[in-house]
């Protein structure tokens, strides 16, 4: 077996770390230094870069609170960032290492958000064959609303009269460069209202986002009478457009504004990605679905993928030693 080395991330592997992703068939521009660095105030970098020689083979983006390490509690998802050509004996070995690393550094337990397949530029499940062999438990299951735009995909009777109804009333859809009327007039008041809540990213920060990620992160409002009703902002990576926020003014959404807005992001706007994300439509760490919202999501013809949620003992590194025959 190859002897792998396990390092933190310092800020002078930023160009390579950068490149590294760049090549990976399990990454996105989430995992781009720019991206993670956002709020580095609110979170503790624990990234780690996986070595064979001087060669980089994979890496963990994350965070360290207190003795456990998570893949990494500002994103999305997370987890081992590796190229096509590596094997699933070589993922195993790496683990083991990124494991005996932790433990060595009196880190007890990781923490993995793993990325949902469809973010895969090529098939990239081996970190989840590792995870079991390493007798990872399952804290948390999310359910994402997909639709595959490759196939075709059927609205309810309920949403085409929806659409209808939103031509009727002369919305008209714009995408801009500017977050202000979204967050200030839709989001942040809707947010503190629904659920005594606020944007995970502040107004500042998806702006900044913005002028960093220009072709990745969207805004997409719908106005009447220039006046803003609703929007939604699109995280786009190269096979998948995510909805990050959706927000409406409630009786505008009743008149189509909303629906017609998303019949044209699923038939106009990113109709040449491979899938649209609606996100999930879950609360309580997975335990609860908000069935109106995961409703709606599927009348646009979306169904269910799962995002999975792993904590392993550092220690259990050991059950990764005899299991290569």
């Amino acid at each position: 077996m190859k002897n792998y080395t396990v390092k933190r991330y310092q800020e002078n592997d930023y160009t390579e770390w950068n490149a590294f992703i760049g090549q990976a068939k399990n990454a996105t521009f989430l995992f781009h230094r720019d991206f993670m660095e956002y709020h580095s105030d609110r979170f503790h970098d624990y990234s780690l870069i996986v070595l064979n020689g001087e060669k980089w083979v994979a890496i963990l983006p994350a965070n360290v609170l207190e003795n456990q390490v998570f893949s990494h509690q500002g994103l999305t998802y997370g987890g081992l960032v590796y190229n096509e050509k590596i094997k699933l004996a070589s993922i195993i070995e790496i683990f083991k290492s990124v494991l005996f690393f932790l433990n060595v550094n009196k880190i007890e337990k990781l923490q993995v958000k793993l990325i949902p397949s469809i973010y895969h530029q090529k098939p990239a499940e081996e970190l989840n064959y590792a995870l079991f062999l390493a007798k990872a438990e399952l804290i948390r299951r999310d359910s994402l609303a997909v639709i595959d735009l490759s196939k075709k995909n059927s609205l309810s009777k309920l949403r085409k009269r929806s659409i209808q109804k939103g031509i009727s009333n002369d919305f008209v859809i714009q995408e801009v460069v500017n977050f202000d009327d979204f967050w200030n007039e839709i989001l942040i008041p809707n947010l503190a209202k629904k659920y005594q809540a606020k944007p995970v990213h502040s107004l500042q920060e998806i702006t900044k986002l913005k002028a960093l990620f220009p072709e990745n992160i969207r805004q997409l409002n719908v106005y009447q009478n220039e006046i803003i009703v609703a929007g939604t902002t699109i995280f786009e990576s190269s096979n998948v457009a995510h909805c990050q926020y959706i927000s409406g003014d409630e009786i505008k959404n009743e008149l189509g504004g909303l629906d017609l807005l998303f019949h044209h992001l699923i038939t106009e706007t990113f109709k040449n990605n491979q899938f649209f994300d609606f996100g999930i439509s879950n609360e309580s760490q997975g335990q609860k679905l908000n069935n109106g919202l995961s409703y709606w999501k599927e009348s646009y013809g979306a169904s269910t993928i799962v995002q999975d949620f792993y904590e392993v003992e550092t220690i259990n590194y050991s059950k990764l030693e005899n299991v290569l025959k």
